[in-house]
Protein backbone atom coordinates (compact mmCIF):
# COMPACT_ATOMS: atom_id res chain seq x y z
CA UNK A 1 0.00 0.00 0.00
CA UNK A 2 2.01 2.83 -1.11
CA UNK A 3 2.19 5.96 1.75
CA UNK A 4 1.98 9.78 0.20
CA UNK A 5 2.95 12.92 2.10
CA UNK A 6 0.03 15.47 2.89
CA UNK A 7 0.89 18.68 2.48
CA UNK A 8 -1.16 21.93 2.95
CA UNK A 9 -1.49 24.96 0.51
CA UNK A 10 2.12 26.69 1.89
CA UNK A 11 4.01 23.73 1.05
CA UNK A 12 4.62 22.02 4.73
CA UNK A 13 3.81 18.39 5.29
CA UNK A 14 0.60 18.07 7.67
CA UNK A 15 0.54 14.18 7.13
CA UNK A 16 0.33 10.59 5.30
CA UNK A 17 -2.23 9.16 3.33
CA UNK A 18 -2.02 5.49 2.94
CA UNK A 19 -3.39 5.12 -0.96
CA UNK A 20 -5.39 1.73 -1.96
CA UNK A 21 -3.24 -0.72 -3.43
CA UNK A 22 -5.76 -1.80 -6.32
CA UNK A 23 -6.40 1.77 -7.58
CA UNK A 24 -2.75 3.09 -7.26
CA UNK A 25 -0.92 0.52 -7.26
CA UNK A 26 -1.80 -1.39 -9.95
CA UNK A 27 0.38 -2.93 -12.97
CA UNK A 28 0.31 -0.32 -15.86
CA UNK A 29 -1.10 -1.81 -18.44
CA UNK A 30 -0.09 0.35 -22.13
CA UNK A 31 -2.76 -1.04 -24.03
CA UNK A 32 -5.43 -0.10 -22.31
CA UNK A 33 -3.95 3.20 -21.74
CA UNK A 34 -3.81 3.45 -25.63
CA UNK A 35 -6.94 2.48 -26.25
CA UNK A 36 -8.59 5.06 -23.61
CA UNK A 37 -6.71 7.83 -25.27
CA UNK A 38 -7.73 7.40 -28.58
CA UNK A 39 -11.22 6.45 -27.67
CA UNK A 40 -10.95 9.85 -26.06
CA UNK A 41 -9.38 11.57 -28.54
CA UNK A 42 -11.68 10.27 -31.27
CA UNK A 43 -14.50 10.94 -29.41
CA UNK A 44 -13.61 14.79 -29.82
CA UNK A 45 -13.81 14.70 -33.57
CA UNK A 46 -17.20 16.10 -34.87
CA UNK A 47 -17.16 14.71 -37.68
CA UNK A 48 -18.89 17.79 -39.75
CA UNK A 49 -16.05 17.86 -42.59
CA UNK A 50 -17.91 17.55 -45.93
CA UNK A 51 -16.78 18.12 -49.54
CA UNK A 52 -19.08 18.47 -52.53
CA UNK A 53 -19.34 15.42 -55.33
CA UNK A 54 -19.81 16.40 -59.04
CA UNK A 55 -23.64 15.77 -58.41
CA UNK A 56 -23.66 18.59 -55.77
CA UNK A 57 -20.93 21.50 -57.43
CA UNK A 58 -23.05 24.23 -59.24
CA UNK A 59 -23.10 23.88 -62.72
CA UNK A 60 -21.71 20.82 -65.57
CA UNK A 61 -25.47 20.21 -67.27
CA UNK A 62 -24.00 20.61 -70.57
CA UNK A 63 -21.76 18.26 -71.82
CA UNK A 64 -18.32 20.23 -72.95
CA UNK A 65 -17.88 18.77 -76.48
CA UNK A 66 -19.66 16.02 -78.83
CA UNK A 67 -18.43 12.33 -78.05
CA UNK A 68 -16.31 12.11 -80.99
CA UNK A 69 -14.23 13.29 -83.99
CA UNK A 70 -12.60 16.12 -81.43
CA UNK A 71 -9.19 13.84 -80.50
CA UNK A 72 -10.19 14.81 -77.06
CA UNK A 73 -11.18 11.86 -74.60
CA UNK A 74 -14.93 11.64 -74.10
CA UNK A 75 -16.16 14.11 -71.30
CA UNK A 76 -19.72 14.15 -70.40
CA UNK A 77 -19.42 16.97 -67.53
CA UNK A 78 -17.65 20.13 -66.61
CA UNK A 79 -17.57 18.98 -63.03
CA UNK A 80 -16.14 15.95 -62.81
CA UNK A 81 -12.97 15.85 -60.29
CA UNK A 82 -10.79 16.32 -62.73
CA UNK A 83 -11.81 19.72 -64.27
CA UNK A 84 -10.90 22.82 -62.45
CA UNK A 85 -13.86 23.71 -60.25
CA UNK A 86 -15.43 20.07 -60.59
CA UNK A 87 -16.43 17.72 -58.15
CA UNK A 88 -13.97 16.21 -55.09
CA UNK A 89 -13.63 12.55 -55.94
CA UNK A 90 -13.75 9.92 -52.72
CA UNK A 91 -13.81 13.31 -50.37
CA UNK A 92 -14.89 13.47 -46.38
CA UNK A 93 -18.57 13.21 -45.69
CA UNK A 94 -20.19 13.65 -42.32
CA UNK A 95 -19.52 10.46 -40.15
CA UNK A 96 -19.38 10.07 -36.50
CA UNK A 97 -16.05 8.91 -34.83
CA UNK A 98 -17.61 7.74 -32.07
CA UNK A 99 -15.27 4.70 -30.03
CA UNK A 100 -17.00 3.27 -27.05
CA UNK A 101 -14.44 1.03 -24.14
CA UNK A 102 -16.41 -1.17 -22.24
CA UNK A 103 -16.71 -0.50 -18.62
CA UNK A 104 -13.30 -3.47 -17.30
CA UNK A 105 -11.34 -1.48 -20.20
CA UNK A 106 -12.36 2.16 -18.40
CA UNK A 107 -11.46 1.06 -15.29
CA UNK A 108 -8.08 -0.62 -16.27
CA UNK A 109 -7.17 2.53 -17.54
CA UNK A 110 -7.88 4.59 -15.07
CA UNK A 111 -6.28 2.68 -12.71
CA UNK A 112 -3.07 2.45 -14.60
CA UNK A 113 -2.63 6.20 -15.32
CA UNK A 114 -3.38 7.14 -11.52
CA UNK A 115 -0.71 4.25 -10.75
CA UNK A 116 2.31 5.81 -13.78
CA UNK A 117 1.66 8.93 -11.46
CA UNK A 118 2.14 7.39 -8.49
CA UNK A 119 5.01 5.22 -9.40
CA UNK A 120 6.85 8.09 -11.40
CA UNK A 121 6.70 10.59 -8.04
CA UNK A 122 3.82 12.90 -9.77
CA UNK A 123 1.06 12.92 -7.75
CA UNK A 124 0.95 15.90 -4.69
CA UNK A 125 -1.95 15.29 -2.49
CA UNK A 126 -3.01 18.55 -0.62
CA UNK A 127 -4.72 18.78 2.67
CA UNK A 128 -7.31 21.12 1.45
CA UNK A 129 -7.41 23.00 -1.73
CA UNK A 130 -9.78 26.30 -1.20
CA UNK A 131 -9.29 29.94 -1.99
CA UNK A 132 -10.91 32.53 0.24
CA UNK A 133 -11.23 35.08 -3.03
CA UNK A 134 -11.44 34.91 -6.44
CA UNK A 135 -7.28 35.76 -6.37
CA UNK A 136 -5.38 34.16 -9.01
CA UNK A 137 -2.63 35.16 -7.32
CA UNK A 138 -2.84 32.80 -4.02
CA UNK A 139 -3.47 29.92 -6.25
CA UNK A 140 -0.24 30.29 -8.31
CA UNK A 141 1.51 30.89 -5.17
CA UNK A 142 0.37 27.57 -4.37
CA UNK A 143 0.93 25.51 -7.07
CA UNK A 144 4.89 26.92 -6.45
CA UNK A 145 4.99 26.00 -2.83
CA UNK A 146 3.78 22.10 -3.80
CA UNK A 147 6.16 22.17 -6.00
CA UNK A 148 3.91 21.73 -9.26
CA UNK A 149 5.89 20.88 -12.61
CA UNK A 150 4.62 22.93 -15.63
CA UNK A 151 1.42 21.29 -16.86
CA UNK A 152 -0.76 20.46 -13.60
CA UNK A 153 -4.32 19.23 -13.12
CA UNK A 154 -6.27 20.23 -10.12
CA UNK A 155 -8.38 17.60 -8.75
CA UNK A 156 -11.08 18.78 -6.31
CA UNK A 157 -13.46 16.69 -4.13
CA UNK A 158 -16.31 19.19 -5.29
CA UNK A 159 -17.23 22.09 -7.43
CA UNK A 160 -15.52 25.38 -5.56
CA UNK A 161 -16.26 28.64 -7.83
CA UNK A 162 -14.03 30.93 -6.18
CA UNK A 163 -10.75 27.58 -5.87
CA UNK A 164 -11.85 27.05 -10.28
CA UNK A 165 -12.05 30.41 -11.46
CA UNK A 166 -8.91 31.35 -9.07
CA UNK A 167 -7.28 28.62 -10.76
CA UNK A 168 -9.01 29.52 -14.29
CA UNK A 169 -6.51 32.16 -16.03
CA UNK A 170 -3.19 30.22 -14.95
CA UNK A 171 -1.48 28.68 -18.47
CA UNK A 172 -1.37 25.06 -18.53
CA UNK A 173 -3.29 24.68 -15.58
CA UNK A 174 -6.36 22.58 -15.15
CA UNK A 175 -9.46 21.65 -12.81
CA UNK A 176 -11.67 19.10 -12.57
CA UNK A 177 -13.44 16.84 -10.18
CA UNK A 178 -13.04 13.71 -8.78
CA UNK A 179 -15.99 11.97 -10.78
CA UNK A 180 -15.15 14.08 -13.94
CA UNK A 181 -11.50 12.54 -13.78
CA UNK A 182 -10.21 11.60 -17.82
CA UNK A 183 -7.66 9.31 -18.34
CA UNK A 184 -5.98 11.41 -20.90
CA UNK A 185 -6.00 14.46 -18.83
CA UNK A 186 -3.67 12.57 -16.18
CA UNK A 187 -1.47 11.66 -18.26
CA UNK A 188 -1.09 14.57 -20.23
CA UNK A 189 -0.25 16.87 -17.19
CA UNK A 190 3.20 17.25 -15.32
CA UNK A 191 2.12 17.10 -12.17
CA UNK A 192 -1.57 15.60 -10.68
CA UNK A 193 -2.78 17.43 -8.00
CA UNK A 194 -5.63 15.77 -5.56
CA UNK A 195 -7.02 17.19 -2.82
CA UNK A 196 -7.34 14.76 -0.07
CA UNK A 197 -11.14 14.41 -0.05
CA UNK A 198 -11.16 13.97 -3.87
CA UNK A 199 -8.51 10.91 -3.13
CA UNK A 200 -11.11 9.43 -0.63
CA UNK A 201 -14.13 9.87 -2.62
CA UNK A 202 -11.96 8.02 -5.38
CA UNK A 203 -10.94 5.10 -3.61
CA UNK A 204 -14.80 4.95 -2.36
CA UNK A 205 -15.99 5.24 -6.23
CA UNK A 206 -13.62 2.78 -7.72
CA UNK A 207 -13.23 0.33 -4.75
Amino acid sequence: MPNLKVVDMTGAQVGEVALSDKIFAAEVNGAVLHAAVRAYLMNQRQGTQSTLTRTEVHGGGKKPWRQKGTGRARQGSRRAPQFVHGGIALGPKPRSYRVTLNKKTRRAAMFSALSSKVADGDMIVIDKIAAEEFKTKAMVKMLAAVGAKKKSLVVLGGVDEKTIKSLANIPNVKTTQHNSLCVYDILNCDSLIVARDAVEKIEEVYS
